[in-house]
């Protein structure tokens, strides 16, 4: 039943990529592009906008298996048990526990919502959602393949990343206000909403969750292949001189690009003529704060939360990069 309902969201989901794919070229690059299949710009863009799907399509499906399995079978008592209550030290406590799931960006959102429904504070949630696409196992292990000889660059990631993600929510937990959390109730189809428990509880939650959460992927990568076929590498290539133009661009080119947080490390690796910490701060900044994670956080969370939340992300984790970068590289 299980695997059968799996089946049905990624078939969805597929369909989905390919109606919005459609669409967007026919939109945003125009009629006349969008009719020839062998224009260089539409091949680079369906090129592009096909990557960054695809790569998000199987974590985001992880992500919201977990967080279904999370809202049908884990009664609230277990984590008002397993964290303190006290957000000074929830917090910090679940930017480490981000390190045990090796998923990326996309899968955080789903599960860090589905924390939230169970009673997890959105502090702690919060920091949740950035630590764990950005300091799981694969991550970093594909951060040492990518830079061989260089230790220093996956202990710079792995400090920078936690301390954004802690940071964040200690900020959230000072700052944060509730009406700019919104938290969308699902309904099993019985009018029990988020109470319901059982089988059939984790399927409705995993068919909703992945097709809601799919349609914002879907735009993000959009936005992403747009940005890529627009803005010409040499225009990229003027910056490479100053670490302190250097790093605010990596970190801006992060947020467009999209690249998926198990392979954004081998990106930032052929980023050469970049200082070392301009790459690190595209390593931190991409799986925290990127387009399709925009897409999906307004989309579970509300677009109140996306951009206060988004901006003040991109401002810790640059700082944070730039501060380790000059202790560590």
């Amino acid at each position: 039943m299980v695997v059968r309902a799996a089946g049905y969201a990624v078939l969805g989901g597929a369909v989905l990529v390919a109606v919005a794919a459609i669409v967007t070229v026919a939109s945003v690059l125009g009629p006349t592009l969008a009719l020839d299949l062998y224009t260089p710009p539409v091949a680079a863009w369906w090129t592009v906008f096909t990557a960054v799907a695809v790569q998000g399509v199987p974590f985001l499906l992880l992500g919201t298996v977990v967080s279904a399995a999370i809202g049908a079978f884990v009664p609230e008592r277990v984590f008002q048990r397993l964290l303190p209550r006290s957000p000074a030290l929830a917090v910090p406590l679940a930017g480490v526990a981000g390190a045990v799931l090796p998923g990326c960006e996309c899968a955080s959102v789903p599960v860090a919502g589905s924390l939230m429904r169970r009673g997890v504070a959105p502090a702690a949630a919060l920091a949740f959602l950035l630590s764990a696409p950005a300091i799981n196992p694969v991550v970093l292990v594909a951060t040492s393949i990518a830079f061989p000889g260089r230790p220093e660059m996956v202990l710079a990631r792995l400090l920078a990343s936690l301390s954004t993600a802690v940071v964040m929510g200690w900020l959230w937990a000072r700052f944060g206000r509730d009406e700019w959390l919104r938290l969308p109730k699902r309904d099993d189809g019985h009018g029990h909403g988020d109470h319901a428990t059982g089988a059939r509880a984790f399927l409705t939650g995993l068919q909703h969750d992945f097709l809601h959460a799919g349609g914002f992927l879907v735009l993000g990568a959009a936005a992403a292949a747009t940005f890529n076929i627009a803005v010409p590498r040499s225009v990229l290539d003027l910056f490479t001189g100053s670490v302190w133009v250097a790093v605010p661009l990596l970190a801006a080119l992060a947020v467009v690009l999209c690249v998926c947080s198990e392979a954004d490390a081998f990106v930032a690796a052929s980023l050469s003529a970049f200082p070392a910490t301009a790459r690190l701060a595209f390593m931190v900044v991409g799986p925290m704060v990127d387009l399709k994670l925009l897409a999906l956080q307004t989309g579970t969370f509300g677009r109140a939360f996306a951009a206060r939340f988004a901006s003040v992300t991109w401002l810790v984790a640059v700082t944070a990069s730039v501060l380790v970068g000059w202790w560590l590289l």
